[in-house]
């Protein structure tokens, strides 16, 4: 008797990322009820499974989905205002301005939606935001469909989501309250930076944390002038200071993480904290270097982030992949250093595993959630295919995913979104174009004069 399920993949490689990265040969995964039931050889497969739907993929590698692990969705509106710029100038003289004029939940909205289409489209099932009005974020993944974690954000100025520290607590657990029953939605705490975020509202995040069983993501240690502030303002590090704050803990996903000393490596290795390497974001910021290697030689689980398309200018993590293994060959002048297989470890199971959603998405395992993206490697720029998971990092490009399943649904199929409307989302973003741009032109103009 064969078993009735929902979906049954054929491919010509699935790489499960569970215990290793090796290729399993035209073998098919069968998944219902939104979880992966078995990953089997497909002539197995055919015999055993009946399916209301069928993909065959037969020039395809199938991988678990892309988990971004560091982005601020919204940001796709401001893709291209500032480039080529220090951070502190991008920051306080051309981003914080204009979120300032612009932000607000329809930009929010619109912004969020076409970050989504980008990462779906790119082969990203799952992403970790830091942005404000999360409620509306939260509410774009839900609809849209794709997993996300929520960044119940917290920095110490007024904003247009809150105005006191209070404001920010408040709304954010309210968030929380609201989507912890949600299918695809988890959060986490996100103060922005130690440079932003005092200590009275860094050490009640700690306790809540701890209270709620939730991740704390933090920008950490991303340019030599954080560094330099803190040991002004506060007479130490910023990693010493979070440390003496109760933050440096398994919970904690510090972000760039570009300016450590030997003795901080082995603090947060002993910590257990996830590091999270943005590495195209630091090398256009010129921010600094994440030392992967090092990192990874102590134990550290290091996830991969895009950051945000205002400073990459991309959600491609696919591309963040293979910059992540060059770079960190080319800073360790070893070769050997960071495999293809390894980078893809850090852009599925690490981000999963930070965002502590290990047993739910990462890697091609039954009973996890059939979180799925095919890549078509019958491409000029892949063949010939000695090693699909080396061309898959070294070599493919996003035009090449075909296919894309978040919890079982068929979000992505042959390259067509299948739960965004594009046509209407490119209008209303060509509207915040046109008012962004003109805006920006009127200050130019001032300055100059």
């Amino acid at each position: 008797m064969t078993q009735a399920i929902d979906t049954l993949i054929h491919a010509r490689w699935v790489v499960t990322v569970d215990g290793n990265c090796d290729p399993c040969d035209d073998h098919s995964v069968a998944v219902h009820d939104h979880r992966i039931v078995e990953v089997l050889p497909r002539a197995e497969a055919v015999v055993k499974y009946r399916c209301a739907q069928e993909s065959h993929l037969d020039s395809h590698i199938l991988i678990p989905g892309l988990v971004n692990t560091h982005t601020h969705a919204a940001m796709t509106l401001f893709r291209g205002l500032a480039d080529d710029l220090p951070l502190m100038d991008w920051l306080h003289h051309h981003i914080w301005p204009a979120e300032t004029r612009w932000v607000d939940e329809e930009f929010v909205r619109v912004g969020s939606s076409l970050a989504a289409a980008e990462m779906l489209r790119s082969g990203t099932t799952c992403f970790n935001d830091m942005y404000f009005f999360p409620d509306v974020v939260a509410e774009v993944a839900r609809n849209i469909g794709i997993r996300a974690s929520i960044g119940l954000i917290q920095i110490d100025f007024p904003t247009a989501w809150a105005q006191t520290p209070e404001d920010y607590f408040r709304r954010g657990l309210e968030l929380h309250d609201e989507v912890k029953n949600w299918d695809l939605i988890t959060t986490a705490f996100a103060p922005h930076a130690p440079y932003s975020v005092s200590d009275k509202p860094l050490i009640k995040i700690q306790t809540l944390a701890d209270e709620l069983d939730m991740p704390i993501h933090m920008h950490v240690h991303e340019t030599e002038h954080e560094i330099r502030t803190s040991i002004e303002h506060f007479r130490m590090r910023p990693l010493e200071r979070l440390s003496r704050l109760g933050l440096l803990t398994d919970r904690l996903l510090a972000v760039h993480m570009t300016q450590l000393l030997p003795a901080e490596i082995e603090a947060v290795a002993d910590s257990g904290a996830h590091v999270i390497h943005c590495p195209e974001s630091n090398l256009k910021l010129a921010s600094g270097l994440c030392p992967v290697a090092k990192m990874a030689d102590t134990g550290i689980n290091v996830a991969i982030g895009t950051d945000g398309a205002a400073s990459n200018n991309d959600l491609d993590m696919l591309s963040e992949m293979r910059t992540a293994a060059l770079l960190a060959k080319g800073v360790s002048q070893d070769p050997t250093v960071l495999p293809a297989h390894e980078a893809l470890r850090m852009a599925t199971v690490n981000g999963a595993r930070a965002l502590g959603l290990e047993d739910i998405t990462g890697t091609i395992t039954p009973g996890k959630c059939a979180d799925l993206v095919a890549v078509d490697l019958d491409h000029i720029n892949t063949r010939p295919t000695y090693d699909p998971v080396n061309q898959l990092v070294y070599s493919a490009g996003r035009n090449q995913v075909s296919d894309v399943w978040v919890n079982g649904n068929h979000v992505v199929s042959a390259g067509k979104l299948t739960t965004i409307d594009v046509a209407p989302l490119f209008a209303q973003v060509s509207i915040w174009a046109d008012r962004i741009i003109a805006t920006d032109s009127e200050s130019n103009e001032k300055a100059a004069s």
